[in-house]
């Protein structure tokens, strides 16, 4: 009884520290532990096999408890990080790799890209077209109930188009790509901040299919003292991807 519970579980300890067999080794483990015991309680036999049978049955169900910790984990971040942006600027036949940007500090609130730059990490692309500093004018014509801005602060606004890559027949829409204005202070303003009704309005619900695009425009309503002196904040997939930061001109 001792030996078949010292092979069991030096099986099930084997298994258990292979992440594809892992579940096997969860069911020889157990049955390992439960004979180990029985063999310890059998009388004028040796219990040395037993004891390490006990022992080994113990640590495997921890490795094995370590390793299923260890895949979560990965599976996790696997499905919440998504790929490094790629990023070709206007004029360039090639892209840059969003890791060898990060080493150059492409990319960053300091070094933003240039208007135009096209932005790809996962299924999505983005790419800022246009900014208009001061678009009070074209707010407001827009809808005759959108507020005039607050004291201080102006009405900016930013064209910008997302194409899905995915291949999903069913096809996905653009809510998890963002465009922010981010202040010189580090301070973020999100479109939705204040509801402004913006000419030819980028809708995020749209639902894209493969190849297909949307573009239109946002509204922010950012201070007047730093207005051309902030960047945006570009982000592909809110669920994968860095932020890349973009300069307004």
């Amino acid at each position: 009884m001792g030996l078949i519970a010292l092979v069991i579980a030096a099986l099930g300890f084997i298994f258990a520290c292979v992440p594809g067999a892992l579940i096997i080794g969860w069911v020889l483990l157990p049955i390992a532990f439960v004979l180990s015991l029985v063999s310890l309680f059998l009388q004028g036999k040796s219990k040395w096999m037993g004891i390490t049978a006990l022992v080994l049955s113990v640590v495997g169900t921890l490795v094995g408890v370590l390793v299923f910790i260890f895949l979560v984990g990965s599976a996790f971040d696997d499905a919440f990080s998504g790929d490094d942006p790629t990023v070709t600027q206007p004029g360039d036949s090639t892209s840059a790799d969003g890791a060898q940007a990060a080493g150059s500090a492409a990319g960053t609130r300091a070094n933003p890209y240039p208007v135009g730059s096209t932005i790809e990490s996962g299924d999505w692309r983005v790419v800022v077209n246009s900014v208009e500093p001061d678009a009070n004018a074209s707010a407001q014509a827009e809808n005759p109930y959108n507020d005039a801005p607050a004291s201080g602060k102006q009405y900016m606004m930013v064209n910008y188009s997302v194409t899905y890559l995915g291949k999903d027949p069913d096809g996905q829409a653009a809510l998890g790509s963002t465009v922010a204005y981010v202040t010189p202070e580090g301070n973020t303003i999100n479109s939705f901040d204040k509801a402004v009704v913006a000419p030819d309005a980028f809708d995020p619900s749209s639902t894209l299919y493969e190849g297909a695009t949307e573009t239109g425009n946002v509204v922010f309503e950012v201070p007047s003292s730093n207005a051309d002196k902030g960047v945006l904040a570009v982000q592909t997939d809110l669920l994968g991807g860095d932020k890349v930061f973009v300069a307004l001109t």
